[in-house]
């Protein structure tokens, strides 16, 4: 078995030899990151050899990826797929495929040459490292078939990232304490959803039950005192030796929006429970009290009220949403109550300031930056303040066919210029974004030009006078439009929330621990609204991303990471909690 040691202590040539298998045929790689040694940390190798291919040319780029075999293809038939190859695809079956299967992979290697002109390249042992499923493959195969060929190629590059650091786990016999269960628990809880077709977990139905349910268990087992607060929240209490200590908090949000992803809140969840078995399976007691919080609601799909669960918390919850109906009628207050929680008691879930030393919190990034730069981990600046609106165009529906062009007054074409207006003034601002999500023309028919039509509006910033002056630009130019073209407009604003500055003293404390696992400390804004933005209302916040993977979407059954990005999240985290000092 190798170790790091060995590697930092071996002369070039035999570092070389060693890392042969790692990059598929490309010994250039551990050539370059030779001179890079000695590495402090497994994730600092990983890194160094990355950043190698990064500056490498482009020529060279696209030879690492020629260098790869075809899944099941004809180097794999005629047994010339190296060692690591032929492990990596049995391990995914593709070694027994069906004819079907078989015809099917060559249909799509043939297809996926011709337009990109390198193979596809895909880590087959999947995120966990188990392996994907045949039918797993097929479907990523040919969903990236329809990428562009520069986002493509990018994507191959981080694949054959991923199939060296899994390889040189093997290399180096690492057995990951953190990231195998932890995605075994998200893929477990990630299975109980409200409706059939993908993961729905909506504020007090069934499968929102029955996941804090197991999310009270974990807690339990970790060696946790475990209560369930009347707004939903699930808390796990791991008390330090001093009674009179203060409290730092962390968790998320177990609830999901509609047909969602597996990791969205849930990760900062599991992820501290794992941490604080750690600790007490060590009999290792903090000096101070940790509560791991699972909030019962932040994405208002239920009820449309977001942050039910941490407002709760710092004492904002507004009992007059409790009025609120769903779609089919019933209360937020008797759902509540069908659920066996005492709506009246959820103020009593209310913490003292004096009580809490901060609130930190672990989340995927639900975007591309930490992908697109490599890194695992990121530490967050700010989460961007949000302005929303529901906007009603009122124009007159009449004969598609007889209205001269001039004549009309059409809430569509009023709806399409709002859409471009919103993308124009939004655009080349940093931490400025703007979204039309919800573009609908009610009733509407092919030959009849549209009277109504409806668009929503999201605005964020991480600078409040940045929002609002897109904000005010932007409601200014609907009038504008409205009026230009005959339209009554109705604006209504749903959302306005103010942006919530992480405190630079945990940020520094997450920041160092980052860099003590060997990885550079990156600092990103949040575009996405998070639980510690309501938190800030109570206590300093932090939060602590980790990379998403398909482009980096989230908000999508596609949404994914890795068991080795979820592992080393998990020890910073550890850390973090081991070396925190509060703030004087």
């Amino acid at each position: 078995m190798t170790t790091l040691t060995e590697l930092n202590q071996i002369e070039a040539g035999a570092f070389v030899e060693r890392l042969g298998g790692i990059y598929e045929h490309s010994p250039w790689i551990p050539e370059r990151a030779a001179a890079a040694r000695p590495f402090a940390t497994l994730a600092a190798l990983k890194l160094a050899l990355q950043e190698v291919v990064a500056q490498a040319s482009a020529g060279e780029q696209l030879g690492l990826l020629r260098a790869h075999p075809e899944l099941a293809g004809r180097a794999a038939i005629a047994g010339e797929l190296t060692q690591e190859s032929t492990g990596e695809q049995a391990k995914s079956g593709l070694n027994r495929c069906s004819p079907e299967e078989f015809a099917t992979l060559q249909r799509l290697n043939a297809e996926y040459n011709a337009k990109f002109g390198f193979p596809f390249i895909l880590a087959v042992k999947g995120p966990t490292g188990e392996g994907l499923t045949r039918a797993e493959v097929i479907a990523t195969f040919t969903r990236r078939l329809r990428n562009r060929p520069q986002d493509e190629m990018a994507e191959c590059l981080r694949q054959v990232h991923r199939i060296a650091e899994m390889r040189l786990n093997d290399l180096l016999g690492v057995q990951l304490e953190f990231g195998p269960r932890l995605m075994r628990q998200l893929e477990e809880i990630g299975a109980w959803s409200d409706e059939q077709d993908g993961l729905t977990c909506a504020y007090m139905t069934p499968a929102h039950r029955r996941t804090a349910q197991q999310i009270g268990q974990w807690m339990q087992d970790a060696g946790m005192a475990v209560h369930t607060e009347d707004a939903g929240n699930v808390v796990g209490r791991y008390a330090s030796a001093d009674p009179q200590a203060k409290t730092l908090i962390t968790g998320s949000h177990y609830d999901t929006v509609r047909k969602g992803g597996k990791y969205d809140g849930r990760l900062g969840i599991a992820l501290p429970i794992a941490v604080i078995r750690h600790l007490n399976e060590r009999g290792e007691r903090l000096p101070f009290h940790v509560e791991v919080v699972a909030f019962a609601e932040e994405e208002g799909v239920r009820f449309k009220s977001t942050f039910l669960g941490s407002n709760a918390v710092t004492g904002r919850f507004d009992m007059a949403l409790l009025d609120q109906q769903d779609a089919a009628g019933v209360t937020m207050r008797d759902a509540i109550a069908a659920n066996g929680l005492d709506p009246a008691r959820i103020p009593q879930a209310a913490r003292r300031k004096e009580d809490v030393l901060a609130f930190v919190e672990v989340h995927i990034e639900q975007g591309p930056v930490l992908l697109e730069r490599g890194l695992a981990l990121g530490v967050v600046t700010a989460i961007a303040g949000s302005s929303r609106f529901l906007v009603e165009l009122s124009g007159v529906a009449s004969h598609a066919g007889t209205t001269p062009m001039t004549m009309r007054r059409d809430a569509a074409a009023a709806a399409a210029e709002i859409v471009l207006l919103v993308e124009r003034r939004c655009s080349g601002q940093p931490s400025l974004v703007g979204t039309v999500g919800q573009l609908q023309v009610p009733g509407g028919s092919v030959n009849v030009i549209p009277g109504r039509c409806s668009l929503s509006l999201d605005i964020r910033a991480a600078d409040d006078t940045v929002r609002a002056a897109a904000v005010n630009d932007i409601l200014e130019g609907i009038r504008e439009i409205a009026s230009r073209r005959g339209i009554d407009a109705s604006i209504q604003q749903i959302v306005a929330a103010d942006a919530a500055p992480c405190a630079p003293w945990l940020m520094e404390q997450l920041g160092q621990a980052v860099e003590r696992a060997g990885l550079p400390r990156f600092d990103l804004l949040s575009g996405a609204g998070h639980d510690a933005m309501a938190m800030a209302a109570l206590t300093d916040v932090a939060m602590l991303f980790t990379r998403c993977g398909n482009g980096g979407i989230s908000h999508n059954p596609l949404e994914t990471m890795t068991a080795d990005d979820a592992d080393i999240a998990a020890r910073v985290l550890l850390d973090f909690f081991r070396s925190f000092q509060p703030n004087t």
